[in-house]
């Protein structure tokens, strides 16, 4: 986090999948919403899958979310889509 507020990032992404080891962290994004200052974007990253998820890093405070395996592996990727906006 402090490296990317050093750069002057106004967008920063929390991935829970640990790049090293390819294991989930779900706490993470729970872990560093604390410390996000109010003027940058929040990008949850990695292991949303569910409507439920999507809300649950919203009340956290992330303004965004970034999906790949689950749209992947679903057999209708749009109607995922619109399930975690909340639209279905």
């Amino acid at each position: 986090m402090e490296l990317a507020l050093d750069t002057g990032a106004s967008i920063i992404g929390v991935n829970q999948r640990n790049l090293q080891s390819f294991a989930m962290v779900p706490e993470i994004f729970e872990d560093l919403a604390p410390y996000f200052p109010s003027h940058i974007t929040r990008v949850a990253e990695s292991g949303i899958f569910t409507r439920e998820q999507s809300q649950k890093v919203a009340a956290l405070g992330y303004h965004a979310i970034l999906v790949g395996e689950a749209l992947v592996r679903s057999p209708e990727p749009m109607q995922l889509i619109q399930e975690l906006k909340g639209r279905l």
